[in-house]
């Protein structure tokens, strides 16, 4: 199930709705764990004994830990729970890739695992490893299995993030207060959100799929090719964060930030910063810090960087140019830091220009089917691939496509979010926005719904992570 699906808005939200908010507080957090695992078994029942089986890893091993904290027994239990986090997630997300590299590389032939990735492995992992470090580190071991199980099964953020770690939330799996000013927020957010996927990820997803099929491709066309698929991966990925924050705000969670306008970066270092900030500081707390991060010399340093990058991009996809990816931003990373930005500093309008170049030349690596097809369009889009500089098919694809280009490389920006900032502060434009907000909400809701209907079926991007 997926939240931009007639089924999850218009049954499935609905039900849960009525159900937990008629339920007392004290069974609030069995409602939200019994509607998470239906939400999660919904395409794949079977999985739903994966979830246990990480539920119970997390929750026994964390009342060990407890029990034993001081002792080396805590880190034993750390390390075997971790583990076998990672156990799973390698076997599921990454035996077959490991398998194939081997048949090739050694001329084996180990056999290939016909199934399929459980959804949201890689979010609900980082998840529970995260609770078990905390808990070895000294936070306080979640005896109530059921609100252990919510926080780790939470149908808002389950699938794709953010991720929300055990110790930011944990007072209000306990209690928390819901209230009609977080639900009227929390259902403008979902809607934002809802018309970002919709209205232009999918667009654009359209658009990206128009150019593989050209026949007349131009530099032109790969260049907007570059643009178009950037902008999506951004409007599909946000737009699942503004909804999982939404609704998690109507049940009374306050997720933290996923996104801060990360196009407006004068660096990859900012980018980074600003893009999947969950994912970041997870790799900075749980990886980077703990191997050192640059308190052991010059050459850790390094090594630490590009270990973390390697491992960021391995944790995206099963594949070498998610490997490449990652490495691509370690080495620019590492030119920054020893080099490059006291220079990018100096100039607004350079420091831009490089960090969209970098940009849209990472995005390119990371959504090409395999590094022959990336180094292919990357040639092509520096004139190297013997195409035209425009062609009449690419012409037409721009006139067709033009505006919801222009419409997300506006809302990329925080143009309308300064605007509307600006119309609150004078007190006759803040009525009349108190009046247009809630219509062009239900419009954009009326609008996604129509397309939803007349659409075919859509996922978001990073439930393939």
């Amino acid at each position: 199930m997926v939240f931009s699906s007639i089924t999850f808005l218009y049954y499935f939200l609905p039900c849960v709705l009525v159900l937990y908010f008629a339920a007392p507080r004290s069974m609030r957090n069995l409602v939200l764990l019994v509607a998470s695992l239906v939400f999660y078994a919904w395409g794949e029942p079977k999985y739903v004994i994966l979830m246990a089986i990480s539920i119970g890893i997390g929750y026994f091993s964390g009342l060990l830990i407890e029990k034993y904290r001081g002792r080396s027994l805590s880190l034993y239990i750390t390390v075997i729970a971790v583990s076998a986090c990672l156990a799973l997630l390698g076997f599921f997300k990454y035996a077959n890739f490991f398998a194939d590299n081997i048949n090739k590389i050694a001329g084996a032939d180990l056999l290939m695992i016909r199934i399929a990735l459980p959804i949201g492995i890689s979010f609900f992992t980082l998840q529970i490893i995260s609770y078990i470090i905390d808990v070895h580190r000294g936070i306080k071991a979640e005896k109530n299995l059921i609100a252990l199980a919510a926080y780790i099964s939470m149908f808002p953020q389950l699938i794709a993030g953010p991720i929300v770690r055990y110790a930011d939330i944990a007072e209000r799996l306990k209690a928390r207060e819901e209230s009609f000013d977080d639900a009227a927020y929390g259902i403008r957010r979902f809607i934002l959100g809802l018309g970002k996927k919709v209205l232009i990820a999918n667009m654009l997803g359209v658009f990206c799929d128009v150019f593989h099929d050209a026949t007349d491709k131009s530099v032109v066309f790969f260049w907007l090719y570059a643009i178009a698929y950037m902008l999506h991966v951004y409007f599909d990925f946000s737009g699942y964060s503004d909804m999982a924050i939404g609704l998690g705000r109507i049940f009374g969670f306050h997720f933290l930030e996923n996104f801060n306008y990360p196009f407006m970066a004068k660096s990859a270092t900012e980018f980074w910063r600003r893009w999947h900030i969950s994912l970041g500081s997870w790799f900075r707390d749980y990886v980077y810090i703990p191997l050192g991060g640059n308190r052991k010399g010059k050459g850790h340093w390094l090594a630490n960087i590009f270990f973390v990058w390697m491992v960021t991009g391995f944790w995206h996809g099963a594949a070498w140019n998610f490997i490449i990816w990652g490495l691509f931003f370690g080495v620019v990373l590492v030119i920054e830091k020893l080099w490059l930005l006291s220079y990018l500093e100096r100039s607004e309008v350079g420091s831009r220009i490089y960090t969209w170049i970098i940009l849209l030349c990472s995005f390119v690596i990371f959504g090409a089917a395999d590094m022959g097809q990336a180094a292919d369009y990357l040639g092509s889009m520096f004139g190297l691939g013997g195409h035209p500089l425009i062609t009449d098919e690419c012409l037409y694809y721009l006139r067709s496509y033009g505006f919801v280009l222009v419409l997300a490389a506006v809302g990329a920006t925080p143009l309308a979010k300064t605007a509307a900032a600006r119309l609150t502060t004078s007190k006759p434009t803040s009525k009349v926005l108190a009046i247009i907000e809630p219509l062009a909400l239900l419009l954009i809701l009326m609008v996604s719904t129509a397309y939803l209907v007349d659409g075919s079926f859509n996922p978001f991007l990073y439930f393939r992570f």
